[in-house]
């Protein structure tokens, strides 16, 4: 399957608890902190809850 790269691009402060756990979930720690993951769908709905916090980039 192909992967996505996925790296934290805005603060969690003042975040609801719901969106922290979803970063913590994808393993993200800190700005800028980028993982590698496989594309699935269920990948792809955690993404669509932070899209506003996280870049993309489809390899």
């Amino acid at each position: 399957m192909a992967k996505i790269k996925i790296t934290l691009k805005k603060s969690l402060i003042g975040k609801p608890e719901t969106q922290r756990r979803t970063v913590a979930s994808l393993g993200l720690r800190k700005l800028q902190h980028s993982v590698e993951l496989e594309d699935t769908p269920q990948l792809r709905g955690q993404v669509a809850k932070i899209s506003h916090l996280v870049s993309v980039e489809e390899n």
